[in-house]
């Protein structure tokens, strides 16, 4: 089935991914692409809408991101968001200036509740501004709708052409009217209806799958987390046992976890699946090795070797399946990126596996979309709800070498955490949460005896999409009760700190 579709045309936006998610979470499919895609691409995708995101960049300025001012004559209606509202002023005719008062953060919005991208919206709100420059005078046949006390055009609009553009961020949080707002584009301006379900797209994917597939034999690297897990399902539902999953227990998986693993899709879903206990063999490659970097490196190269070993028992295979998804699509596409730590996950694979293809059906999803589809499926709750966790496993969660007894010590702690979490009704309302072994020793008192252990950090952050993060206010009778538990029921540990840093500048995880 060919789904209506919104182009998101990424001009460096830090939101780039969070307008696409809106537009996603409004029940329309979306895609984001280059702003240097071609009008004959734009032409051919047929798009209801497009909409051009925010950057970093000054439009005025030599290398700014332009794109060709003919796609203002497709007929198809576009939201400039930011950047994208300048760029859409300054194309056709107006001029940009720079603020005298720089906008960062929220500012008192009034809107013109008459123009249709405000339809319902209260008349002033507050929204979520991020700029320096701004449409100091607005294109000919062009109106203003929109202002702040320092942002006479905070939006413009020449409706009979259905161009719209906005100098703030509907699609955050913190702009109070922005999924209104958004909808009203969608489906007011648009037109769209609506079609993007998951439970209908699981479907369309198992067909897909057993159409492609056929009568022929497909692998798949299974470690367990919601991405792999999904994807696995998809497969087996679509071909039963032509699928054969490979889990690779690397030994730096949390509490019970390969258990977990193996009961479910062995048992409950009857999958053909092998399991490879190779924590030895892990640890002993690590021994020694405190450097993060290293430690993933020699982490995801060992897994590599052991796929490839339980690849060739199998032999020849036709398909090869992969849990990418959306972000990492959109991620692998960026012209202009840092590398922070190398990815979490484990990457490689296609080159040591005899296979002609590679099949990835959440290919087009965010993760919150996986978790739907996954639900749709009848995965377990404890499992498509389960938290982002680094291929590396616990591993980047020791700060300094791994051994087997540090690591017993984070499965424990990571345990009370977790269960303390979920018994205070906070699991679902908290991002990611776990513990870190810091490489700390101190000094405390048990039972009037001196004591020298480790110290435990509790890391948990609240987010919409892991690009930026805050750290969660956990109330501090819980996080009491944790440290009590983790020092009585966890050997070696006396003493325990919370991380209160947000991301920036701190990551997610330490390492």
């Amino acid at each position: 089935m060919k789904h209506e579709l919104i182009l998101v045309l990424d001009f460096g936006g830090q939101y780039n991914q969070l307008i696409a998610r809106r537009v996603r979470d409004s029940k329309v499919y979306c895609e984001v692409l280059s702003y240097d895609t071609s009008i004959e691409k734009i032409k051919e995708k047929n798009p209801k809408g497009i909409i051009f995101t925010g950057g970093p960049n000054v439009v005025t300025e030599k290398d700014a991101p332009i794109i060709d001012k003919k796609i203002f004559e497709l007929g198809i209606p576009i939201l400039g968001i930011c950047y994208g509202c300048q760029l859409m002023g300054y194309l056709l005719g107006g001029q940009i200036g720079k603020a005298k008062q720089k906008e960062y953060g929220k500012a008192e919005l009034k809107v013109d509740n008459n123009n249709i991208l405000f339809d319902d919206v209260k008349k002033e709100s507050i929204c979520w501004m991020s700029h320096t420059y701004f449409i100091t005078k607005e294109p000919t046949d062009f109106n203003i709708i929109a202002s702040t006390k320092t942002c006479h055009t905070a939006a413009i609009c020449n409706s009979e052409k259905n161009l719209y553009g906005v100098q703030f961020h509907p699609e955050v949080v913190h702009t109070q009217e922005g999924n209104k707002i958004l909808n009203n584009f969608l489906y007011k301006i648009c037109k769209c209806k609506g079609d993007w379900i998951m439970t209908d797209i699981a479907q369309e994917m198992i067909n897909s799958v057993r159409q492609k597939v056929g009568n022929k034999k497909v692998l798949c690297a299974l470690s367990g987390g919601v991405d792999s897990s999904v994807a696995a399902l998809i497969v087996h539902k679509a071909v039963g046992k032509q699928l054969i999953c490979v889990f690779v227990d690397h030994g730096l998986l949390r509490l019970n976890e390969g258990d977990e693993v193996e009961n479910i899709f062995r048992k409950q879903y009857d999958m053909n699946l092998i399991r490879v206990n190779a924590e030895e063999r892990f640890l002993s490659k690590l021994k020694g090795i405190s450097e993060p970097e290293t430690k993933r490196k020699i982490i995801g190269e060992e897994f590599i070797r052991v796929f490839e070993e339980e690849a060739k028992k199998i032999g020849h295979v036709d398909y090869l399946v992969q849990g990418t998804i959306y972000p990492d699509v959109i991620e692998s596409g960026t012209k202009n990126s840092a590398v922070i730590k190398s990815h979490h996950n484990v990457g490689g694979l296609p080159d040591v596996v005899d296979f002609q293809e590679i099949i990835e059906p959440l290919r087009d999803l965010f993760k919150d979309e996986v978790r739907a589809v996954g639900t749709a499926l009848g995965i377990p709750d404890f499992l498509v709800q389960r938290q982002p966790f680094p291929g590396p496993g616990l591993a980047i969660r020791i700060i300094g070498d791994v051994d087997k007894e540090k690591l017993d010590i984070l499965r424990q702690t990571d345990f009370v955490f977790r269960d303390e979490i979920a018994k205070a009704g906070l699991d679902r309302q908290i991002w990611q949460y776990f513990t870190v072994l810091t490489g700390l020793r101190s000094v405390g008192v048990m039972g009037d005896e001196r004591t020298y252990s480790y110290t435990i950090a509790l890391r948990a952050v609240t987010s919409l999409d892991a690009m930026t993060a805050d750290w969660a206010r956990i109330p501090f009778d819980i996080l009491e009760q944790i440290s009590v538990r983790m020092v009585n029921e966890v050997p070696n540990v006396n003493r325990v700190v919370y991380d209160i840093t947000s991301k920036p500048p701190a990551t997610i995880e330490w390492e």
